[in-house]
C-alpha cells in the first residue's frame, strides 16, 4: 500500500501521538525542579505529594490540551516576547 502525503503536510514526531518531544523534555525539566524544591520542605510525604501534584498538574493539562496544538515552549517564548515588547501602535489613515 502506498500513501501519498501532500507537500504542505507537516509531519511532526510526537510521543504517544499527541505531545511533542520538546514539550515532554520541558515538562520533565520543570517537574524535576519542582520535585527538588518540594523535597527540601520539612513536611510529611503525603503533603509533599499533594504540593507536587498541585504545581505540576496545570502544566500537564496545558501541554496536552491547551494552546490549539501549539508547542508549550514556543508559546512561552511568544508570551515572554510580548510582555517584554509591549507597545501600542496607533495608525491613522
Amino acid at each position: 500500500m502506498c500513501f501519498i502525503f501532500p507537500q504542505n503536510y507537516s509531519f511532526k514526531n510526537k510521543l504517544f501521538g499527541f505531545i511533542d518531544y520538546t514539550t515532554v523534555i520541558f515538562n520533565l525539566f520543570l517537574y524535576l525542579i519542582i520535585f527538588l524544591l518540594v523535597r527540601c520542605l520539612p513536611f510529611t510525604f503525603i503533603f509533599k505529594l499533594s504540593i507536587f501534584i498541585t504545581f505540576t498538574f496545570p502544566f500537564f493539562l496545558f501541554s496536552v490540551f491547551g494552546f490549539n496544538n501549539e508547542n508549550i515552549v514556543y508559546f512561552l517564548f511568544y508570551m515572554i516576547k510580548f510582555v517584554k515588547n509591549r507597545k501600542v501602535y496607533f495608525f491613522s489613515k
